[in-house]
């Protein structure tokens, strides 16, 4: 099996040090790399090319957004977790719109940080449930978003886009066939013009689509 190379990125050396320690005790983890400000980061980046890049949210030089939407922009195929210790709020939740692929808070143990990881290294969204319960609150404060009509199968495979669940998985509990799932999500990211399954996620709650209660 093919280890999750990993490029750990944050300010503070100690932080670093400590994080590689955990992750390195995981045999399917492959600490390529380590950086600790913006423009190193993207450097190591484009360099190493890993598999995903644990991204510290405020980063000197530039900040986790602009880091992340250079990432997307240059190496798309990279999955990309954002790790902050500040509070959830505005400005947090918008670097999701920057293109990372999941979020959580520094506070988060060691066993939900190996699944966080492996979540988004699978190419599958991951949302600490403080950042979903700060989206829903942020979509019931009056998003004016165009609601998207989905049909009903459409909406079944949203709800499940919001899980862990592989596509095969998908198709497993819908009784339909993988392929189905795939051509189901291809729509839902057409009908709201997003790029990748986390956006349409996002995009799913803020325009209340679906809800994670």
């Amino acid at each position: 099996m093919s280890k999750i190379r990993i490029l750990i990125v944050d300010d503070h050396e100690v932080v670093r040090a400590g994080l590689a320690l955990v992750l390195r005790q995981e045999p399917d983890f492959e600490i390529i790399g380590e950086a600790g400000n913006g423009s190193e980061t993207l450097a190591k980046v484009f360099d190493l090319r890993p598999d995903l890049v644990l991204l510290d949210w405020k980063l000197p030089e530039m900040d986790g957004i602009s880091v992340a939407r250079e990432i997307r922009r240059q190496a798309p195929e990279v999955r990309i977790l954002v790790l902050s210790g500040a509070p959830v709020e505005d400005a947090v939740l918008d670097s999701l719109d920057a293109g990372v692929d999941g979020f959580a808070h520094k506070a988060i143990g060691p066993a939900d940080l190996t699944l966080a990881i492996r979540v988004v290294a699978g190419d599958q969204p991951y949302l600490a449930p403080e950042v979903t319960q700060a989206l829903l609150e942020r979509a019931h404060m009056g998003s004016q978003q165009r609601r998207v009509s989905l049909t009903a199968r459409e909406m079944d495979v949203l709800r499940l886009m919001a899980t862990p669940a592989t596509y095969r998985e998908m198709g497993e509990q819908l009784s339909i066939s993988e392929e189905t799932v795939r051509t189901h999500a291809k729509r839902i990211l057409a009908k709201l013009k997003q790029p990748n399954r986390t956006q349409a996620v996002i995009a799913g709650l803020r325009a209340e689509l679906i809800s994670l209660d």
